[in-house]
């Protein structure tokens, strides 16, 4: 996953509007060591995203996130990951693209979703 240098001032507020549409995914339920949270498109002018939480664990906070691309290859958009988390983000997006993508176009509900939702292989 190949990071970009800055986000564009339309992603960072509507990001903060659109909070309240995310379904929060802990790690649980990826098998990430962070949570990450996704969502349907909405009012979003851009494409499939997601929110990576940049520390480990349960926790959320809007002010601690990465933002990451699903298309046309899995990047970061904004925020900081470090390599290792980065490629495990990747992974996971490459795993769950489908699913994502079909909850972005509002195809499928969060429960759905959440059926639809692979872990990656554990080393």
């Amino acid at each position: 996953m190949r990071a970009a240098k800055s986000a564009s001032p339309e992603s960072a507020s509507s990001d903060t509007e659109d909070i309240f549409h995310m379904t929060n995914l802990p790690p649980r339920l990826t098998g990430l060591p962070m949570s990450i949270w996704v969502r349907p498109r909405g009012n979003a002018r851009h494409d499939v995203r997601i929110k990576v939480n940049m520390s480990h664990g349960r926790q959320m906070s809007i002010d601690n996130t990465a933002v990451a691309a699903i298309r046309p290859e899995p990047q970061v958009l904004a925020g900081r990951l470090n390599s290792e988390d980065a490629r495990l983000v990747a992974e996971w997006i490459k795993l769950n693209a489908e699913a994502v993508v079909g909850y972005w176009n509002e195809e499928l509900d969060t429960d759905e979703l959440l059926e639809r939702l692979k872990t990656p292989p554990t080393p």
